[in-house]
C-alpha cells in the first residue's frame, strides 16, 4: 500500500493542503475545520483521478486502485494547535505544558513561531493530556 503525504497548514482562518510528490499533477485544497479537510482529501483526491483518466493522462496504477492510505503532516506549530483546538483548549495546554496562554495564543495565530524547545513543549504537553485522558477507567 502507497502512502500519499498530505501536507497541511494553518493558512488565515482555513485550513490548506497538499498532496505529495507521488501523485502526479497539482492538488490542493482548502477547508473550515481539520476534520472537514480529512473528509474531503478523499473526494478531492478521487475527484482529480477521475478528471486524469478521463484526460487520457497516465495514472499509477495503486492510485487507480486506491490502494493507499493518507500520512497527514501538519506542517507548524499553528496547524498543530488549531488542529487539536475542539479536544484541547489553549487554557487546558498551558497548564499541560507549562507556557504562558497568551503565547500559546501567539503561536496558534501564527504571530509568534516557537523555537524547537518550545514546540517540544507544546507537544509532551498534548502526550500529557493524552496519558492522562487513557488512563481514565
Amino acid at each position: 500500500m502507497e502512502k500519499i503525504k498530505v501536507n497541511v497548514a494553518w493558512c488565515d482562518k482555513n485550513f490548506g493542503a497538499t498532496l505529495g510528490d507521488n501523485v502526479p499533477g497539482a492538488v490542493a485544497l482548502t477547508a473550515k475545520t481539520y476534520d472537514e479537510l480529512q473528509r474531503e482529501v478523499p473526494e478531492t483526491l478521487r475527484f482529480h483521478i477521475d478528471g486524469m483518466l478521463a484526460d487520457g493522462d497516465s495514472v499509477p496504477q495503486w492510485l487507480a486502485d486506491g490502494d493507499y492510505e493518507f500520512e497527514y503532516n501538519l506542517m507548524d506549530v499553528a496547524t498543530m494547535l488549531r488542529a487539536y483546538e475542539p479536544f484541547i483548549s489553549l487554557a487546558t495546554l498551558s497548564r499541560a505544558s507549562g507556557i504562558n496562554p497568551q503565547l500559546l495564543s501567539h503561536y496558534a495565530n501564527g504571530s509568534k513561531k516557537p523555537r524547537p524547545q518550545q514546540r517540544q513543549r507544546i507537544v509532551d504537553g498534548i502526550h500529557k493530556i493524552g496519558r492522562q485522558l487513557l488512563a481514565v477507567v
